[in-house]
């Protein structure tokens, strides 16, 4: 049984009742969050990381299955499915060179094999709706190419576009993939209202705590500590800076470097009125990006990651009484889906489908 308590949202004006979804590499829950919050019911998350289960079903209401999707059947999708009378297949198949999935695969083509098990599945079930959210650059290989030709074979009609996450309510630059499938008919992403996020608007209205330290009330606004010499180069940086801001006692070695590779972004503060830059597995850090806080002298903490990726401040990660690991959680933040761009995708879905209605609800 789910261990969520909050109450399902009401179903958006004109959207279709009873749309049930799979997230594949559901992560801790960015997209499972933002289909819910558009009324879908998602019924189950896969992911291989243990860590994924308890923020996936304390605020989604999914069931976590901790199983490797090359070992997953037709079987277990349709069970998991059950008698919903839409069905859709979500997920963000790792295929970054550099995802926990793919550091173990040796070979090139081997980093491809989560997006081939991806379409063996949604091929196998056929779902009215297949969705993937997805690195930007991986609409140039070709195996997304055969990918989203296989769906069209099957009878599918594809849409795919790169979209800034900023488009839709997440205040943070991130350029993503997104591409909805459906065999009703041509779907599309919905284009987004204009937002105004920034910085500001996100996360000035938390509680300040210096490095090394943590909110008494929420263990995730938590900072990471500093060393001394870090700690002098952000009290010498200012929002949108570079190193160069420094004196030249405080500059790192890679800043000397004669091949002109200067990195003018890490060791950056972030500005308040702009987006965050991307949000990273380690953006808990203040050498790793431009993961500085606008005027406090610390990076970022988890909770202002996880903010930035567009996740409520009350959506929990940890059971309580649970030991923060940095490491842990930035992952779990950094690889997540945003949210609103989970719930843009759904809203799109459930006005499609709700131009297809189930033949069954007209009688």
């Amino acid at each position: 049984m789910s261990t969520d308590s909050q109450t399902a949202p009401d179903p958006l004006p004109g959207s279709s009742p009873g749309t049930t979804a799979i997230d594949l590499f559901c992560g801790a829950g960015g997209l499972a969050y933002g289909l819910k919050s558009a009324g879908l019911r998602v019924v189950a998350g896969v992911d291989l990381d243990p860590s994924c289960k308890f923020p996936l079903e304390k605020n989604t209401g999914a069931v976590f299955k901790q199983r490797d999707v090359t070992d997953l059947t037709t079987e277990d999708l349709v069970e998991w499915f059950g008698d919903a009378p839409r069905r859709v297949l979500a997920g963000c198949a790792p295929c970054q060179p550099f995802s926990t999935y793919s550091q173990s695969r040796k070979s090139k083509d081997d980093r491809w094999m989560l997006l081939r098990e991806f379409k063996r599945l949604a091929l196998a079930v056929k779902p009215d709706v297949v969705t993937m959210e997805n690195v930007a650059g991986l609409a140039k290989q070709d195996v997304w190419t055969e990918f989203t030709d296989a769906l069209r074979g099957a009878g599918y009609k594809v849409w795919a576009r790169e979209v800034n996450c900023v488009d839709y309510g997440v205040p943070q630059a991130r350029k993503r993939l997104v591409m909805l499938a459906s065999l009703l008919g041509p779907i599309e992403l919905e284009k987004p209202e204009p937002i105004e996020t920034d910085v500001f608007s996100a996360i000035g209205h938390l509680d300040p705590i210096p490095a090394g330290a943590a909110a008494l009330d929420d263990p995730l606004h938590s900072a990471s500590s500093l060393s001394d010499i870090n700690l002098e180069r952000i009290q010498k940086s200012r929002p949108g800076g570079t190193w160069r801001d420094w004196p030249e006692s405080l500059r790192a070695a890679c800043h000397r470097r004669p091949t002109g590779k200067t990195y003018p972004s890490v060791y950056g503060r972030m500005e308040w009125k702009k987006p965050s830059p991307t949000i990273t597995t380690q953006c808990y850090g203040f050498g790793n990006g431009r993961f500085g806080h606008p005027d406090q002298d610390r990076a970022i903490t988890l909770r202002e990651a996880a903010i930035l990726q567009s996740f409520p401040k009350e959506y929990q990660f940890l059971r309580k009484g649970e030991v923060v690991s940095f490491t842990r959680l930035g992952t779990l933040i950094g690889n997540a889906v945003p949210p609103k761009l989970g719930e843009a995708i759904g809203q799109s879905i459930q006005r499609h489908l709700a131009m297809h209605p189930v033949i069954e609800q007209l009688q």
